[in-house]
């Protein structure tokens, strides 16, 4: 097989650089990213053993080539692959994303994806405005009563999981419970696990699963014309839900829901802050939020790498033939700082409004809940400016060790 590039020495040490372990590398990505993208469309990560996509055209496309999907065992046997078999220490994480609408290829995808559709609309989704507000402004005014809070911790993280927990119909009480096993699951989509990482993540898995089933029982007795309520009911067909695509799906939810909506509000905001010129035009509305949230999905990226196996013969990326069997791993971080798709990619430009980029994915995974997140981004970001015009960082906020979900551990912020 050949690694198309690696033979310059140059390219060599710039593939080097690209080290999703490194803290330094974590902190600012973006200018290796761009060298990466410069340097080459992609190249072969001996690390991971994937081909890695940099630039934006590629990874447009490549989501939305179906010769390429999430998972291959619908075609394909883990050995024929050369692949092991998944370990079972690890069953319960493996069980709850065994019905991810992110996981699954036609034809479960496209029956799952049509029956979740049904309870999860556009107009659904616009009928819990009044909610939304409600929610972050009873948020706001606890901020506002402290001398400097926690964006994340005092505010995004409570919002979103009560947003989640709200729709799919889980008690207020329970929604600590939900954050945390959310927070232990996706650190399994890292690049590489320690063992400690792994075991937390499958008795998170295998909690939420049994806390699901029972949830599931209840809504069943007692419906409520909530999420998992309306999953339980929604038929078409003749077709139904199972209980195990019920408990995948509104895992999948909460944990892609939670952290995209937290991390994007988090690094956008943060962002904001060293540009105070771009806060105060969305401060005076010269900018509204709802374009702003696009530049913030785009600008800094809660999710920097998305993965496709190659199922079909033919296909080829960058000039370079990628054979049946092979991953791709997509760098949505690089992609969106192209300048062959952005005017001055490096600038954050709130009233840049553009929808095109890929921070929800693209093809038959496109984010189920773009509609909800953007939502939330907007609902918030209008709350923040109106409530606190003249808000400033309190210290410099560190980043989560962690490269594919990219997030802080705190922003602490006060006003002026």
């Amino acid at each position: 097989m050949t690694k198309f590039g690696t033979e310059h020495d140059g390219l060599k040490a710039l593939i080097a650089r690209f080290d999703p372990g490194d803290e330094a590398f974590i902190a600012d990505p973006y200018p290796v990213l761009n060298d990466l993208r410069e340097a080459t469309p992609l190249f072969w990560n001996e690390r991971s053993g994937q081909w890695t996509i940099t630039r934006f055209k590629d990874v447009y496309e490549t989501l939305r080539d179906r010769r390429l999907g999430r998972s291959y065992t619908h075609l394909f046997s883990h050995e024929q692959f050369g692949r092991p078999e998944p370990d079972s220490r690890w069953a319960a994480f493996h069980q709850h994303e065994s019905w991810s609408l992110l996981c699954l290829e036609p034809p479960d995808h496209t029956r799952l994806r049509r029956l979740v559709a049904k309870v999860f609309t556009p107009k659904a989704v616009a009928r819990l405005r009044p909610a939304l507000e409600q929610i972050s402004a009873d948020l706001l005014d606890t901020c506002a009563a402290l001398d400097d809070f926690d964006l994340l911790g005092d505010y995004a993280q409570p919002y979103s999981v009560a947003v989640i927990c709200s729709m799919l119909g889980v008690a207020s009480s329970d929604t600590q419970l939900l954050l945390e096993w959310s927070h232990a699951i996706v650190k399994m989509y890292e690049l590489s696990t320690t063992e400690a990482v792994r075991v937390a993540a499958n008795q998170a898995a295998a909690e939420y699963i049994d806390y699901t089933r029972a949830l599931i029982a209840d809504k069943r007795r007692n419906p409520d014309g909530l999420l998992v309520s309306e999953l339980v009911r929604v038929e078409d067909e003749g077709d139904c839900l199972s209980e195990d695509e019920i408990i995948s799906t509104t895992m999948v939810l909460l944990e892609a829901g939670h952290e995209a909506t937290v991390n994007t509000l988090g690094n956008g905001v943060r962002a904001f802050m060293h540009r105070p010129d771009e806060w105060r035009r969305v401060v005076d509305r010269a900018v509204e939020p709802r374009t702003a949230v696009e530049e913030m999905l785009r600008w800094d990226s809660p999710l920097q790498l998305f993965e496709r196996w190659v199922l079909e013969p033919g296909v080829e990326i960058g000039g370079q033939a990628i054979e049946v069997g092979q991953e791709v791993a997509m760098l949505f971080g690089a992609a969106a700082r192209d300048p062959r798709r952005f005017i001055d990619p490096e600038r954050f430009d709130v009233a840049r409004g553009d929808p095109a980029h890929i921070g929800f994915g693209g093809g038959i995974h496109f984010c189920v809940g773009a509609p909800l997140a953007r939502e939330e981004i907007e609902v918030s970001l209008a709350g923040l400016t109106a409530r606190f015009p003249d808000l400033r960082l309190v210290e410099e906020p560190v980043r989560h060790p962690t490269f594919v979900i990219r997030g802080f551990t705190e922003i602490r912020l006060a006003a002026r």
